[in-house]
């Protein structure tokens, strides 16, 4: 069993991870546009949109910086706010790196640098499966979504000028249901006893993100209820 395990890990090619980033870019089409047509709305160049798709490359905190910058919001508060927004990306990269040990820092950056919500999700449910990953396979799936999402939103800056009203069409919308979709791919194949574990867990991440936001502000209440979520999950899955 191990032997065969070992044989597959050493398989895994770039290819497998572009052909298993492809839900991922297909996603990133819709919602990088979505994205490009919100910051073409904002008054954004489509350089400006395709370089901070490029250098920042965070679709949630993207919409935020549209917002925020429109408002006449002070930089040094933009920065802090796009970096609590993006503290979950420790959090995703301390789960994957167990397994990404063997590398070297500077693979392990270069993964880290491109993981997103997405391809977390993906190497994850294939951790679920107990089916590796590899430095190949991760830079095959993070380079694929990560170009996908610069197109599509580059897309959306140019046909941006065509409409001045996202919200009329929901595209605001679209990454909240792009991250439904991938909880739902994660849950779906559980067995019953993780998935109320997982359920039970969900329940108290969103009790206390409500308890914690009257107190700090929502990034905030995310990171420590996410946290906290976490321990109480070590703990009950022992």
């Amino acid at each position: 069993m191990e032997m065969s395990t070992r044989m597959e890990d050493r398989e895994l090619t770039w290819y497998e991870g572009i052909k298993d980033a492809l839900p991922t870019f297909i996603g990133y089409m819709s919602i990088g546009i979505a994205a490009g047509i919100v910051g073409a709305s904002s008054n954004f160049s489509v350089l400006e949109i395709g370089l901070l798709s490029a250098l920042v490359y965070a679709g949630a905190a993207q919409f935020i910086i549209f917002a925020l910058l429109v408002q006449g919001t002070p930089i040094s508060v933009i920065v802090f706010t796009t970096f609590i927004v993006n503290l979950r990306h420790l959090l995703m990269s301390m789960t994957l790196a167990p397994v990404l040990t063997k590398y070297s820092l500077l693979k392990n950056i270069g993964i880290g640098a491109l993981l997103t919500d997405e391809t977390f999700g993906v190497a994850v449910t294939r951790m679920a499966k107990k089916e590796p990953i590899n430095d190949r396979w991760m830079y095959g799936l993070n380079l694929s979504a990560y170009a996908g999402w610069i197109m599509a939103s580059v897309l959306g800056a140019t046909a941006g000028k065509w409409i001045s009203n996202p919200k009329a069409f929901g595209l605001d919308f679209a990454l909240t249901a792009m991250f439904v979709a991938l909880l739902v791919l994660q849950l779906q194949n559980l067995k019953e006893s993780r998935l109320k574990l997982y359920l039970t867990l969900i329940l108290y991440t969103a009790i206390l993100m409500f308890i914690l936001s009257m107190f700090v502000s929502i990034s905030i209440a995310v990171l420590l209820s996410t946290i906290i979520a976490a321990a109480i999950g070590a703990v009950m899955d022992r």
